[in-house]
């Protein structure tokens, strides 16, 4: 068998702590995928994975082989990659997910800019809720935003990590009050966001560890937009990542609501199945991701309208 194409198969295994979700990912059988594992191990003349019929572990020697193996992996696809830049460029159909508010308010821009410098490259942008399976939707990569990661079974590169706020319209604010804590949520319309990746619960940074809140609004949606627009027209109090806020925030349309009251903030990941046969479209779009979103440090540079707010709400109380 080919030595490297086992490793990868384990390395699989080892991320998806399961034969069944590798052989998924990998459009093997399973039988086929317990092969490759068995002769990486008899060859190594080491056991790799503990196997129960519930769990499947990795073994000291395996964790070793795993560190070591994705690092030789990444080598591999970094000169296949180089290889084929050189001889064949950068072409074809790039496939990309990500969730409508990202897409719509900082991903296109990024996506024309590529496809202008790149004209041999055509992008298809598939929105979604964030939960889309890159292999069954046939998507090269996806970017994904969420607190911390919970899928680990693809190769995730961190791009960027963006704050998050409470915010209402002055008009709400002035008929209901600014609350003064977070336990004055309750007596307030929350507008809240259902989807997956939230389970409808605000989250809090504090210094006794993340403080979960479940509130409660006569308006709820599995997206950001409409929530950000029922806020602007004064409906209620809306949590949104700073990226789709930060012109209601340099207006005045929206303030930030409880300013000392920090929400977890959100990770922004490129995710992409493997590393190995990477497409150089692919590998040029994460460097272009890497500098067009990576290099984005005014997400985290809100002081001003945290001052803003604390001026407001000093001013309403």
């Amino acid at each position: 068998m080919d030595r490297l194409r086992c490793i990868e198969v384990f390395i699989e295994v080892a991320h998806a702590a399961s034969f069944s979700v590798a052989a998924q990912r990998l459009a093997m059988s399973k039988g086929n995928v317990t092969k490759h594992v068995a002769w990486l191990e008899q060859n190594l003349g080491m056991q790799l994975l503990s196997r129960t019929t519930k769990s499947v572990s990795l073994t000291e020697a395996g964790m070793t082989l795993l560190e070591t193996g994705q690092t030789l992996l990444e080598q591999m696809s970094d000169m296949e990659g180089r290889l084929r830049n050189s001889v064949g460029g950068t072409r074809g159909v790039l496939r990309v997910g990500t969730q409508p508010s990202f897409g719509a308010y900082h991903l296109v821009p990024v996506v024309t800019a590529f496809a202008e410098s790149h004209p041999d490259v055509q992008v298809l942008l598939k929105l979604d809720d964030g939960s889309a399976d890159l292999v069954s939707e046939r998507l090269d990569l996806t970017i994904r935003i969420a607190p911390e990661l919970k899928d680990t079974s693809y190769v995730a590169i961190k791009l960027a990590r963006v704050p998050q706020y409470l915010v209402a319209s002055p008009r709400y604010l002035s008929q209901r009050g600014m609350p003064a804590s977070i336990d004055d949520l309750d007596k307030h319309d929350c507008l809240v966001n259902t989807r997956k990746s939230s389970n409808g619960l605000w989250i809090f940074e504090s210094t006794n560890g993340p403080r979960t809140v479940r509130p409660e609004g006569s308006v709820r949606a599995n997206f950001g937009e409409p929530l950000l627009h029922a806020a602007r027209l004064g409906h209620g109090i809306s949590m949104h990542p700073l990226y789709m806020i930060d012109d209601d925030l340099a207006s005045g349309e929206l303030v930030i609501v409880l300013p000392e009251s920090t929400p977890i903030g959100l990770d922004i990941y490129a995710m992409y199945p493997s590393r190995r046969h990477l497409p150089s479209r692919v590998r040029t779009f994460i460097d272009f991701l890497r500098e067009q979103i990576g290099g984005r440090q005014n997400w985290s540079e809100t002081r001003s309208y945290v001052q803003q707010a604390n001026a407001s709400q000093e001013r309403i109380h």
